[in-house]
């Protein structure tokens, strides 16, 4: 990068930290840190929670995944609005009424001790993975720029988030969110602004989106019910609501940050607010990546966007191969440009049978090419079984550092870095919060200090935020990152959805029956995930009605040991 993207980059990072730390004031007890005295306003509340979920893996993978699959991701939110709905009605007022910290203290009172540290558990586990994930996407960006270890730069970032989120708790993680989310939407506007100009003359936003759809990219609604296909409809209807809803609804990153609000009123504007905008948003995140899928059609794409595998191979002795290979890319590159220019002629002629015609030669250019790409691929593995062959994460930003102008790129890097920021600031502020509320409170030291609570809240921060970068170390082997943080939060959220379930609407159902059914549920989900029996968000519904139905049963076969 060149001066002035370093100086746009570290100017923007430090003024969202200083801003945050600023405002956010001292904190003198565990109401203050954790919830912020719940006195933010519902913009705060709707711009926090967008921030929580839109971490630095949304721009950087979801450009990447837009470009590899098009843009039938965006159906994973389609549930998204429901949920908000289904937590404006119920959650919001039930928790704002009781006062919690936590989504889980309510599980105390309504079941028992040993329900609410179960679900505290899972969501510790799950959170806590996921959020070296969210640590980890950064980190690439630094590394690939400084051209150093990813060690080194995992630790400076989650050093970086750690030391804010400890001194300036909830208020800090908030008020930073409100100018991260700002600085965002601004900068991916122009990202998807100077996609479109830097592409050839006589080629416009429309042409481009013509060109993108004849090769499958604009594939945004998908109507066919299948069980193996991820994104569909009906999966993100059914599947995403059920998803949304425990994310929103129980997982505490996201609920401590409508417990914040001044009021229920405001936290349900806030919510309301990201039902709202969320879809939009991620709908154009994927088209800027769908743009550059276009762009590369009349520019020459790198092989393969990871440099790091690239340069290793490279170094080894299949390189004479792999350049060999390169060759061959660059001279079938020039090939496909040709052909995309003649489809884009064709579709302004509206011929049909011309347009099929272009349509099939500039497929074929794009299969001998992949054909190479993946050959290439093979040669990395050939060289080490244990190379990151998945390199979606790299696409958006090999994009930007590539092309885009001085002083752009410094800023969208720093987009990306704020993203991170802000969800893992969230993430370490719930963890820390469930940590200190839900287990030191409550079965460890339950009469303590004020003064002691906060300094465990601070403590019980940097705790965990050492296991999230240890856990950011092993990221780099999980694929796609946008899909492996939903993919984990697969694997539990359906449980603990429907242990609140079973709480608010089947009284009848006690703490004992609603922890053996969220046991046993758990241990299928984990079968069924890890033998990828179905696609990953119907593992949400599935646990949901499983801890509702097998509650139920031990329910009465508990009544009917009572009885004889």
């Amino acid at each position: 990068m060149s001066i002035t993207d370093w100086i746009v980059l570290v100017v923007t990072l430090l003024s969202i930290v200083g801003f945050g730390v600023w405002k956010s004031g001292s904190n003198k007890n565990i109401d203050q840190f954790l919830v912020g005295g719940r006195s933010l306003p519902w913009y705060h509340i709707g711009l926090s929670v967008m921030a929580t979920q839109a971490s630095a893996i949304t721009f950087l993978s979801a450009p990447g995944q837009a470009y590899t699959d098009g843009m039938r991701f965006v159906q994973f939110y389609f549930g998204l609005p429901l949920a908000m709905i289904v937590l404006c009605i119920t959650f919001v007022p039930i928790f704002h009424k009781l006062k919690v910290y936590t989504a889980y203290q309510y599980l105390e009172q309504r079941f028992d001790l040993k329900t609410r540290a179960l679900t505290s558990f899972l969501f510790l586990v799950q959170r806590g993975l996921s959020t070296g994930i969210t640590i980890y996407a950064p980190a690439i960006i630094l590394s690939t720029i400084l051209n150093m270890s990813v060690v080194y730069t995992t630790l400076f970032i989650g050093g970086l988030v750690i030391f804010y989120t400890v001194y300036g708790g909830t208020k800090a993680v908030s008020y930073t969110q409100v100018l991260q989310m700002s600085i965002i939407f601004f900068g991916m506007f122009f990202a998807g602004v100077m996609v479109v100009k830097l592409l050839p003359n006589g080629v416009g936003f429309s042409n481009a989106l013509h060109l993108a759809g004849k090769m499958g990219k604009m594939n945004v609604i998908d109507w066919h019910f299948d069980w193996n296909n991820r994104y569909t409809v009906w999966s993100g209807l059914i599947g995403g609501f059920f998803l949304q809803l425990s994310y929103f609804g129980t997982d505490q990153s996201q609920v401590g940050r409508y417990l914040a609000g001044s009021s229920v009123a405001q936290s349900r504007l806030g919510l309301i607010m990201n039902g709202l905008i969320k879809i939009p948003m991620q709908f154009l995140i994927l088209l800027i990546g769908v743009l550059v899928f276009a762009f590369y059609q009349f520019n020459k794409p790198p092989m393969f966007f990871n440099n790091y595998e690239v340069s290793q191979v490279k170094q080894s002795r299949y390189a004479p191969a792999y350049e060999g290979l390169e060759q061959q890319y660059t001279y079938f590159s020039k090939v496909r440009q040709q052909k995309s220019i003649e489809l884009t002629n064709a579709l302004n002629t509206g011929n049909q049978q011309v347009i099929a015609d272009a349509q099939a030669r500039l497929k074929a250019a794009d299969d001998q090419t992949t054909l190479i790409r993946n050959q290439g691929i093979q040669l990395m593995k050939q060289n080490s079984p244990a190379a990151n062959t998945d390199d979606t994460n790299y696409v958006f930003l090999s994009f930007v550092k590539q092309n885009l102008p001085v002083g752009l790129i410094g800023l969208l890097i720093a987009i990306v870095f704020l993203a991170s920021m802000g969800s893992t600031a969230s993430a370490l502020n719930s963890l820390a919060s469930t940590t200190v509320v839900d287990i030191y409170k409550r079965i460890i030291n339950p009469n303590a200090s004020e003064a002691n609570y906060l300094l465990a809240s601070r403590l019980a921060t940097v705790f965990w935020g050492l296991v999230c970068i240890g856990m950011a170390l092993f990221a780099g082997k999980m694929g796609n990152l946008l899909e492996a943080v939903n993919l984990l939060g697969s694997y539990i959220y359906g449980t603990i959805l429907g242990v609140f379930v079973v709480a608010f609407y089947f009284k009848r159902i006690g703490g004992t029956a609603v922890f053996v059914a969220a046991l046993i549920t758990e241990g299928i989900v984990c079968a069924l995930g890890f033998s990828k029996t179905i696609a990953y968000l119907w593992l949400n519904p599935i646990g949901c009605f499983l801890v509702i139905g097998i509650a139920f049963i031990v329910t009465i076969c508990l009544n009917r040991d009572l009885k004889d």
